[in-house]
C-alpha cells in the first residue's frame, strides 16, 4: 500500500466523521463550511484557470453550486438526506472508478486524465447505484412518491454528472500542467479536487428537486 494511499484512508477516517456532524447540525455549523469550502476553492480555481474569461465562468459556477447545496440543506425542509443522498452518489461514483478501474483496468478513457478507464466508468455507474438505491429504500419516506425507475435515471444522471465534472476540473489541470488543485487535504489535495464532481452534481440536483420531481 503506497503512503499517498494511507494518507488518503487517514484523512478521509478523520474528515469524514466531522463532515457527517456539520451537515446533520446544518445552521451556522453547515454554512460556516460552505464559506469554507467555496473561499478555498475559488483561490484553487483561480490557480488553474488560465484566462479571466475562464477565472469568471467559474466562479460564478461555483457561486450558483454553493448556493445549490445551500437551498437543498437550509430552505427545502432542513432536510440533510438531501445533501447526503447526492454525497453518497458522488463518493460512491469515485470509489466504484478507483475499485473497478484497479481491478480490470483495460483501455484508457481519455488522455485528460489518464488513470481513468472504461472499466472504472463502468464500476462508478454499478457502485454508485447500489449505493444510493439502497439509501433510497432505506429512508423511502421521504423520497415516497419517486418512483424505482425515476430515482434509477436520477442516480445514473447524477454519477454521469459527477464523472463528467472530475474530467473538466482535471482537464484545466492538465492545461496548468498541475497534479492537484491544492495540498490542503493529505492524500487527496485540494478541496477542489475533492469535489471536482459534486460541484456539478448538486446544481442538477436541485434543479430536479426545485420543479417537483419529488412532490
Amino acid at each position: 500500500m503506497s503512503s499517498e494511499l494511507i494518507k488518503r484512508i487517514f484523512s478521509s477516517i478523520i474528515l469524514l466523521p466531522i463532515l457527517i456532524y456539520l451537515i446533520i447540525q446544518g445552521s451556522l455549523y453547515f454554512n460556516l463550511l460552505l464559506i469554507f469550502c467555496f473561499v478555498i476553492s475559488t483561490y484553487e480555481w483561480n490557480n488553474i484557470a488560465k484566462t479571466k474569461q475562464i477565472k469568471l465562468v467559474g466562479l460564478i459556477f461555483l457561486i450558483l453550486s454553493f448556493f445549490s447545496i445551500y437551498k437543498l440543506r437550509n430552505e427545502f425542509y432542513g432536510e440533510y438526506n438531501l445533501v447526503f443522498f447526492v454525497l453518497l452518489i458522488c463518493i460512491s461514483t469515485d470509489l466504484g472508478g478507483y475499485i473497478f478501474g484497479k481491478t480490470f483496468k483495460g483501455p484508457k478513457l481519455t488522455k485528460i486524465s489518464p488513470q481513468k478507464t472504461y472499466s472504472g466508468v463502468l464500476g462508478s455507474f454499478i457502485i454508485s447505484y447500489f449505493c444510493s438505491i439502497n439509501y433510497f429504500y432505506f429512508f423511502n419516506n421521504f423520497f415516497s412518491k419517486v418512483s424505482l425507475l425515476e430515482i434509477s435515471i436520477i442516480i445514473v444522471l447524477i454519477s454521469f454528472v459527477s464523472q463528467i465534472g472530475d474530467l473538466i476540473i482535471s482537464y484545466f489541470k492538465r492545461i496548468s500542467n498541475m497534479k492537484d488543485t491544492g495540498q490542503l487535504i493529505p492524500g487527496h489535495g485540494g478541496i477542489l479536487d475533492r469535489i471536482d464532481g459534486m460541484i456539478f452534481a448538486f446544481p442538477l440536483f436541485y434543479f430536479l428537486f426545485a420543479t417537483n420531481i419529488f412532490k
